[in-house]
């Protein structure tokens, strides 16, 4: 299955008819509250190379400071870890709400 794929049946989309990679706000849930195969499939399009994988690393990366997310520097690391520059001084969103373990 195609990461694409794979994230149009995220159950993390469970307000949305269709998953639309386009939208800031399914990225979102994706990040807040995908599965780990709906992140590895996020990654592996991150990965890809291209414009549009840059776009999405670009992002990405603006959501994480806009968007509170349980896991910010989880993904800010996997975003360098692509070559994404990550400015570490700069502290991203956090959640605050329900502790996830």
């Amino acid at each position: 299955m195609n990461p694409a794929e794979i994230l149009s049946h995220s159950k993390a989309l469970w307000n949305m008819s269709r998953f639309d990679l386009g939208s800031d706000e399914a990225l979102s849930q994706i990040l807040d509250r995908g599965s780990l195969e709906d992140w590895s499939a996020l990654y592996a399009l991150m990965r890809s190379d291209g414009d549009e994988a840059l776009r999405l690393r670009e992002r990405v990366h603006g959501i994480l400071y806009r968007v509170p997310e349980p896991y910010p520097w989880f993904w800010l690391a996997a975003l360098s870890a692509l070559g994404h520059p990550v400015d570490w001084s700069l502290p991203p969103k956090r959640s605050v709400g329900e502790a996830r373990i």
